[in-house]
């Protein structure tokens, strides 16, 4: 499978675009290479899932791989997520991953954990992941330790969101703000920005 094509263009569109249900094909996208392997994905379970037509899949995102790559492209969340000074990040990570939920309608960078694609397909999605999320947070870090910090924000970032899909939709966290989740789970997140 190759991952050049056209992604860049896709991932900006995917961070907010609204038009045509492009949002609703991306979310039915993450779900179907999220719980099916690449080979076992269809276009026409996809726009089915997504409520439009296979041709409009077509027009939108050309192929199946590029779809696909769209899928795999992390940097519009990542884009949002880093979008604040060092010394409010950990709360506004944690806003805007809500944030990004709500939008959504799903987890942001959860299908790198649960990806169930072949060996090329969960490669790729990990090494995307590590590329455009945590290598790129490490290199924000100041300080010892950053990469290591990095993975570690990363992770926590993947809980938060593991916790808020494990429990929805009657756990507590269903029923708490954005800004109580923060006011609880940011600390934990800044004191691993700010260490040094």
């Amino acid at each position: 499978m190759s991952t050049t094509d056209g992604s860049a263009t896709a991932s900006v569109e995917d961070a907010g675009g609204t038009g045509s249900g492009r949002d609703a094909i991306v979310r039915a996208a993450r779900r179907a290479f999220t719980l099916k392997p690449y080979a076992e994905v269809t276009m026409r379970g996809i726009a089915t899932a997504a409520g439009v037509s296979p041709s409009l899949i077509v027009k939108r995102f050309g192929t199946k791989e590029a779809l696909f790559n769209t899928v795999a492209d992390f940097g519009a969340a990542a884009d949002a997520l880093f979008a604040a000074p060092l010394p409010e990040l950990g709360r506004h990570l944690v806003l805007t991953m809500v944030e990004l939920r709500d939008r959504f309608g799903g987890d942001p960078l959860l299908r790198v954990v649960f990806s169930l694609g072949i060996e090329d397909e969960r490669t790729l999605l990990r090494a995307r992941f590590r590329e455009q999320v945590t290598d790129r947070l490490a290199g924000r870090l100041t300080g010892p330790d950053a990469a290591l910090r990095a993975e570690l924000i990363a992770g926590q970032l993947l809980g938060l969101g593991a916790t808020l899909s494990l429990h929805r939709p009657d756990g507590a966290g269903a029923h708490a703000s954005a800004e109580r989740l923060a006011d609880l789970y940011a600390p934990g997140l800044q004191r691993l920005v700010d260490t040094a």
